[in-house]
């Protein structure tokens, strides 16, 4: 009976933490410095405000000019909480350490696992407005590939890039490279998952790319409507949520929709390099942040991001847009395309922080590994004489900084 209840509490814990970091791509591959803010026991709904960096400006001449410094702040909550509820016969705690692990934990880690990075991967591929490439085509080439660190590169994006493809572009891309190996299958699923590096990106493969699937828009010309004047925002308008909010007109009366995720280009509103505010030679991309359904008249107000910005150091674009300006949608209307990324680790954020430990349960321990918190309560059904275990993970994830990723698709 001693041995049983070292198994069932401390060993069942360390095996699943073991399985759980094993199972994670993605979610190694963010940001994780602002787990600590959390403190030790965090509740449900805990918020930090992380700041947006502060991007310097050059004077010319001679005469002083300070600037002004205006940080923006976005919230970044800690509130989903996600899990496996499992029910323990005698039998399997009769088990042994391995057979146990591997039959009974093994597969509740996987999903788990599967879980979070599908979360963090959707948070950004969501919100990254760059996209190079062809939407629907794959990567088959390194100069398909090259596009995505070239135009990271073009928007000053910090070196340490990694890039995440689906199985139908890493395969697309290894049949044309010579060289390529796959790892063992030994190894956890990061190892796995690894390509050799290209193009100084550490290069990775998941199941959880996202495919998204574009708004039906309409059969028509969509076009940015503008009651007078230009359309663009100050920084200090959009620095909390870089967003703004623009009106399209000309989609499908009642039906157009315009989905969370998609991305377009607007007439004449060209991009700008990050650090110099140089004029860049392709179309200022948007990503489309809250789902949206055309009224009676086919118009819409649209939440985007980035804000369109024409001055100062937080620019992000050349010009504003104007009136009746023509806008076009990256991909076709109504069609799914997988979303590959390239990103700096900072473009997006997670947090696992401790959970607390519940008053009256029988037993309950939190572990952490690697930066990972997960915990573990177990119960007692006394009608049916069954021990019941619950595992209990609790999580926030954040696209941040989502200028520093792009999305890619073959040429």
């Amino acid at each position: 009976m001693a041995t049983n209840t070292l198994l069932t509490n401390d060993i069942i814990l360390k095996e699943a933490m073991m399985h759980l970091d094993n199972e994670l791509v993605i979610s190694k591959l963010c940001n994780r410095e602002f787990e600590s803010s959390f403190g030790g026991a965090v509740k449900n709904g805990d918020t930090i405000r992380l700041a947006r960096p502060i991007r310097g400006q050059v004077r010319t001449g001679a005469t002083m000019v300070p600037q002004d410094i205006t940080e923006g702040r976005e919230a970044f909550t800690v509130a989903t909480q996600i899990g496996a509820d499992l029910e323990f016969t005698s039998k399997d705690l009769t088990l042994s350490v391995d057979k146990f692990s591997e039959r009974i934990i093994k597969p509740q880690m996987i999903a788990i696992a599967n879980n979070l990075d599908l979360a963090v991967y959707t948070e950004l591929a969501n919100k990254t407005p760059n996209w190079v490439g062809t939407p629907g085509n794959v990567i088959n080439s390194y100069s398909d590939f090259a596009l995505a660190p070239q135009r990271l590169d073009e928007l000053s994006v910090p070196q340490e890039r990694v890039a995440i493809l689906s199985p139908a572009d890493h395969w697309g891309l290894v049949g044309n490279l010579s060289g390529i190996y796959v790892q063992s299958t030994a190894k956890t699923a990061l190892e796995r998952a690894k390509l050799p590096m290209l193009g100084s990106v550490e290069m990775y493969m998941s199941q959880n790319v996202v495919s998204h699937t574009n708004g039906t828009w309409s059969g028509g010309s969509p076009i940015a409507e503008i009651d007078g004047g230009t359309l663009s925002v100050s920084y200090a308008t959009a620095k909390d949520t870089w967003t703004m909010t623009i009106h399209i007109d000309g989609l499908t009366a009642d039906t157009g929709t315009v989905l969370a995720g998609d991305v377009f280009t607007i007439e004449n509103v060209y991009a700008v390099n990050t650090i110099t505010g140089a004029t860049l030679p392709w179309l200022r991309e948007f990503t489309v942040r809250t789902s949206v359904t055309a009224d009676a008249t086919g118009d819409a107000d649209v939440v985007i991001s980035p804000p369109i910005i024409t001055s100062g150091p937080y620019k992000t674009c050349d010009s504003a847009a104007v009136n009746n300006a023509n806008i076009t949608l990256k991909g076709s209307v109504n069609t799914a395309y997988f979303q590959n990324l390239v990103f700096h680790k900072d473009a997006v954020t997670l947090a696992t922080p401790a959970m607390v430990k519940p008053q009256g349960a029988a037993w309950c321990e939190q572990r952490s590994y690697n930066g990972l918190n997960l915990r573990l309560v177990q119960g007692y059904d006394i009608t049916n004489d069954v021990p019941q275990w619950r595992f209990d993970l609790l999580y926030g994830v954040l696209a941040h900084q989502p200028w520093l990723s792009t999305r890619v698709s073959g040429t």
